[in-house]
């Protein structure tokens, strides 16, 4: 008999609800929302489990791969789609919504959702961390101005690293306005510090990738090369997909030279025809 499992995972604590094959809940649990306290909980169960469902949320893609590393079947679905087979019940408690998971899980009706390796998310946290304190250095500059406004100073468009001694030099001999004005300028220099380091890391980071796909394509141009110079006879069955893949963007057959001579060929003979009639004599 086949065992399934659903996690209804909250910050603190997730509920977890284990069903049979028929439907019958067999064992209902409550563990720290962490993937070692689930591991052992779920391996408490001492059941074969076949899937174990978690819903799209913040703390799904860390405890994806922590289940994953220690070999549990762990499946993350999406939130629309188990929203919606969680109305039907008749209380919306984390012990139920479990249970619904759980009955997804036994049902098959679902979609799984593609989670990112920890590598991509932490690329894309980079990438957020940088527009945060970028949007919050914005912030703080239309403050300013807007302070400068009302006494009169028009700041025009310096550039972000002159922006601070823009200010200083046209406001300076306003005692009150520079004292509202200093802190919002020191800390406005401290974010442009640490934005050029977060900058820098995203370009170090994109410098790489690119190196690397440069690298990755000259190997595949090789590699192509070499298939399609292979013999057909003598090419190895994992290696036809690739051959065939490299010749289906090449032009081949009577139909392609036709189209060559249709497209090259034929302009190329009118415009000697008309050099030809062009010329004197």
């Amino acid at each position: 008999m086949t065992y399934f499992a659903g996690l209804d995972v909250s910050l603190e604590e997730t509920s977890i609800c284990v069903v049979d094959e028929s439907g019958r809940i067999v064992k209902e649990a409550r563990a720290a929302s962490e993937p070692g306290a689930l591991g052992e909980a779920l391996r408490e169960v001492d059941l074969p489990l076949e899937r174990i469902g978690l819903e799209a949320c913040s703390l799904t893609a860390w405890l994806h791969d922590g289940l994953r590393a220690e070999g549990l079947a762990a499946i993350c679905i999406e939130t629309r789609q188990a929203n919606a087979a969680m109305k039907t019940m008749p209380n919306k408690t984390d012990r139920n919504d479990a249970r619904a998971l759980a009955q997804i899980m036994r049902t098959g009706w679902y979609r799984q959702v593609h989670v990112k390796s920890r590598q991509c998310r932490l690329w894309r946290s980079l990438l957020v961390a940088r527009r945060t304190v970028l949007n919050e250095m914005r912030s703080i500059e239309n403050v300013v101005r807007a302070m400068q406004r009302e006494a009169g100073v028009k700041l025009g468009l310096p550039s972000r690293s002159a922006f601070a001694g823009r200010v200083r030099e046209l406001a300076g001999g306003d005692a009150e306005v520079m004292a509202m004005v200093e802190p919002l300028l020191s800390v406005l220099s401290t974010m442009l510090r640490e934005f050029a380091r977060l900058t820098n890391r995203v370009l170090d980071i994109a410098g790489l990738l690119l190196v690397l796909r440069s690298i990755w394509a000259d190997k595949m141009r090789a590699v192509c090369r070499c298939l399609c110079n292979w013999p057909a006879s003598g090419l190895k069955p994992q290696f036809t997909p690739y051959r065939r893949a490299w010749q289906a963007t090449r032009p081949s057959g009577d139909h392609a030279q036709r189209g060559f001579r249709s497209r090259y060929a034929r302009p190329m003979c009118a415009g000697r025809r008309r050099a030809h009639q062009d010329r004197p004599g």
